[in-house]
């Protein structure tokens, strides 16, 4: 099965999904990175492993009560948050009408309501002016067919992406280690967060999720995280054990814990 969404069957233009041993996958323009997958038996399972590492967010600030989604996909993360952290409110923002329309007709993303809004807007003026009403989580997954959105990568951004969070909040970006623009984008995200990051290499070549942070003061022992993350996997079935090891690779660390 193949479908198409504002563009025609060359893929000039617009979105498209295929489905494909059960999992049905989005793609923009002719592009054939995947932009979201959804596993048909089971649509709110976090099929791109990706997109479950965004979620290591959890390990630091379990209990959110807000947060913000820049760049929608096939609305993965905003289905999930909506149907497994229900004491979450969470706004998504996409500037591509086409994509909303696609994520809700063909990836089984609900219709807004009293915790999940979906608005069209352009993400990087959206989030610069978020201090005024900060989030405890901050999900930046923003591409376009070739590459990520370089507005949504500037050092203004990731700035206004750090004030835009509670004290306790945590920001996750997807980066593409493999691109070459990669160092720089995440030196001026190492900059916004004056080094309160963690890196967290994702399975999939080239995915990098970058974590910052509003604070240092966490509990950052390696004993505090892995107790934590055998809580969360009972809840989730999310690999969280994994990318504490992941995390302890990708940092530097002592025996004791994380350095940070």
């Amino acid at each position: 099965m193949r479908g198409w969404l504002g563009g025609d069957e060359e893929g000039a233009e617009g979105v498209r999904y295929s489905d494909e041993a059960g999992v049905r996958r989005l793609y923009l323009g002719r592009s054939e990175t995947i932009q979201s997958a959804m596993r048909l038996s089971d649509p709110v399972r976090l099929e791109l492993a990706y997109t479950r590492a965004m979620l290591c967010s959890l390990l630091f600030r379990p209990d959110p009560r807000s947060a913000l989604l820049l760049g929608l996909g096939g609305g993965s993360l905003a289905k999930y948050i909506h149907h497994r952290l229900p004491a979450c409110r969470l706004e998504a923002v996409d500037a591509n009408p086409d994509v909303i329309s696609i994520a809700r007709a063909h990836f089984e993303l609900p219709e807004d309501d009293a915790r999940l809004t979906v608005t069209r807007g352009d993400a990087a003026a959206h989030v610069a002016g978020r201090a005024v009403d900060p989030v405890d989580l901050l999900l930046v997954d923003v591409y376009d067919e070739r590459r990520q959105v370089p507005a949504c990568a500037t050092a203004a951004f990731f700035a206004a992406a750090a004030a835009a969070l509670t004290r306790d909040g945590v920001c996750a970006v997807n980066f593409w280690s493999n691109a070459p623009e990669y160092p720089v984008y995440r030196d001026r995200f190492l900059d916004a967060f004056s080094g309160k990051v963690l890196l967290l290499p994702v399975a999939r070549p080239g995915n990098m999720i970058a974590f910052g942070f509003s604070t240092a003061d966490g509990d950052w022992r390696w004993q505090h995280l892995r107790d934590q993350a055998r809580r969360l996997e009972l809840v989730h079935g999310i690999e969280f054990g994994a990318f504490v090891e992941a995390l302890r690779q990708a940092n530097p660390y002592s025996e004791n814990r994380l350095l940070i």
